[in-house]
């Protein structure tokens, strides 16, 4: 269905450019689990990593992070069966988005993520245009 997606997400895109929003809206995809590569007897489990998708004018295009090694028990597999260890979190994702909607870094550390943010080597994953 990503074809699907990416055509509702195309014919959006050109409304808010014809009523002059782009820059005021985005667009993106959150998840706080993804699927293991090895299935079970009835499909797959639930893991960790996952892809996203950020869409919008004010965003900063390109890949952010690298792709996983697909290898089961590979680097990046945390069970053996498939189950991607992150390269970012749901918090540096939002602080990310956060930022760009107007919230200062206080708010964000304190109040938005209560000091998870300190935990993470950056808080601002730079995908968005201030």
């Amino acid at each position: 269905m990503l074809r699907q997606v990416s055509q509702a997400l195309a014919a959006f895109q050109l409304a808010l450019a014809e009523i002059r929003a782009a820059q005021q809206v985005t667009s993106f995809t959150m998840s706080e689990f993804g699927r293991t590569l090895q299935p079970n007897s009835g499909g797959t489990d639930h893991a960790w990593g996952n892809h996203h998708l950020v869409v919008g004018a004010a965003v900063k295009g390109g890949l952010y992070g690298q792709f996983p090694d697909f290898t089961l028990g590979g680097k990046d597999d945390a069970t053996g069966r498939g189950a991607w260890i992150p390269q970012f979190s749901n918090q540096q994702y939002g602080a990310t988005l956060g930022s760009w909607f107007g919230a200062d870094a206080d708010m964000l550390q304190n109040q938005v993520f209560k000091n998870e943010l300190a935990s993470f080597p950056q808080a601002d994953l730079g995908f968005m245009l201030n």
